[in-house]
């Protein structure tokens, strides 16, 4: 399970950044510096990326976690690829084995609503395809911030420590006792400046890096998650990790005046971003900022 706050105390604002050698974007420096240090060791733009990612599961855990779903749009050689690395619902969930669980709506927590998570087999589909470096190269950042630690910025100390204060109020059955240990181990959220370790994210990072991504869907950490999840009423068993792939897609596009914007089809979202650029050609809208005018 992830955290589900995330906090921002900075206005928007808008620069322009230039890169001589190259350029990785991120929301934690920590998870860029990683991307860069790949491009330094010969790595291309989609094993910065991947390391980019891995690196976000650990020191951004509010937003990001190991059990996510991936999407990917990679320019490579003139040709645009799309790869959904979304997991489907698991085989045996339906509206009625939910409710025979004891729910009239799908719950917000705990194992009844996760599905196959995708973004491990993404990381492997892109280093294979793509990837100049091997995947154990690529999360060795990662896996070193797990490890050693790093210090807790005052966002991301802010945001797990909301997360804490809902958590500990409103998810107080044993299912939930592994979140705890792991995330609040002193009975609190981690403070600004602390130096937070993941010792066991460290270690399944590493599997992953071993096994070019099959560990996590396939024999021990794929026997856990399935047994963790039978135990707490989920659905999600073996056969359904078992059976994963992520798919290539044919992205989708829209010309708004002028410009080719590209997205993932359905069931990515990014068929209303197309669908907004196409409603809004209809309008002109004012040069003057801020003016809101459009005819």
């Amino acid at each position: 399970m992830e955290f589900d706050y995330q906090y921002n105390p900075y206005p928007s604002t808008r620069q322009t950044i230039f890169g001589r050698k190259g350029m990785v974007a991120t929301s934690q420096p920590l998870a860029a510096q990683a991307g860069l240090d790949i491009l330094k060791k010969g790595g291309n733009a989609v094993d910065a990326a991947i390391a980019a990612a891995a690196a976000l599961t650990v020191v951004e855990p509010t937003s990001n976690g190991i059990g996510g779903d991936a999407f990917a749009l990679v320019w490579m050689k003139d040709k645009l690829y799309g790869l959904n690395a979304s997991g489907p619902s698991p085989q045996s969930i339906s509206i009625e084995a939910v409710k025979e669980r004891g729910f009239e709506n799908m719950p917000a927590h705990g194992m009844i609503p996760v599905t196959v998570p995708g973004a491990p087999a993404a990381w492997a589909e892109l280093s294979e395809r793509f990837g100049k470096l091997s995947l154990s190269e690529v999360l060795r950042p990662a896996i070193q911030y797990a490890e050693e630690g790093y210090p807790v910025s005052p966002v991301l100390a802010a945001s797990w420590n909301a997360a804490f204060k809902r958590y500990k109020k409103e998810l107080i059955t044993k299912e939930y006792e592994a979140w705890f240990t792991t995330f609040a181990p002193n009975g609190r959220a981690p403070k600004a400046g602390e130096i937070w370790r993941s010792p066991h994210h460290a270690d399944t990072l590493r599997k992953l890096a071993e096994s070019n991504g099959e560990s996590f869907y396939h024999g021990e950490l794929a026997e856990k998650i399935s047994d963790f999840s039978i135990k707490n009423q989920g659905f999600l068993s073996l056969d359904d990790l078992n059976s994963y792939r992520p798919q290539w897609v044919e992205p989708i596009s829209v010309n708004y005046r002028g410009y080719d914007v590209w997205e993932i089809p359905p069931n990515g979202q990014g068929i209303v971003t197309l669908s907004a650029l196409n409603i809004v050609k209809g309008f002109r809208f004012s040069r003057e900022r801020g003016s809101g005018h459009l005819s």
